[in-house]
């Protein structure tokens, strides 16, 4: 079993607010827009840290971050990016890899939107923590907190950090 912090759209903040939300997590993943390096590299000294590009991120991030990742984790097959849509709202691209690669589990940011939702027709789960920063329109700071287990994805909760814009 694996737990897991699923992060977005920090927009380079760090804020200690998060350490309680993420302290026993075996695995950090973040879906782009990350901003300054510095501001992930706490994440990547507390254990295993996987993440994607944003559109704001510059060749410093876009350097060590692919734009999209797939891998397994514990018999779910993962798919990450930044700008993913939804559930009969994907870009066309996106579309097109989603059918290609068959993801169990389909990651994106971007909106700064806190949203998991099914799709039936694609047979995967879609999941955006929203966004952790303090930069855009959202009102309240959230991620996804998870477990993996066996093939399944266990115990989801919608974790709120609090206010955007008050620090």
């Amino acid at each position: 079993m694996k737990k897991i912090a699923l992060i977005s759209d920090n927009h380079s903040y760090f804020g200690s607010d998060i350490y309680s939300a993420i302290k026993d997590c075996d695995e950090i993943w973040h879906s782009g827009d990350i901003g300054d390096p510095e501001s992930v590299r706490p994440f990547e000294n507390i254990g295993i840290f996987k993440a994607v590009y944003g559109n704001i991120d510059d060749i410093r991030i876009r350097s060590k971050y692919p734009e999209s990742l797939e891998w397994n984790c514990e018999g779910i097959k993962v798919f990450m990016t930044h700008i993913g849509g939804y559930p009969g709202k994907y870009p066309s691209g996106i579309r097109l890899l989603l059918e290609e690669i068959k993801p169990d589990l389909f990651i994106c940011g971007h909106s700064h939107i806190l949203k998991v939702i099914p799709d039936n027709k694609l047979k995967l789960l879609h999941m955006n923590p929203g966004a952790y920063g303090h930069h855009g329109f959202h009102q309240i700071r959230t991620l996804l907190r998870f477990e993996v287990h066996q093939g399944k994805i266990q115990n989801l909760n919608a974790v709120e950090l609090g206010m955007r814009g008050i620090l």
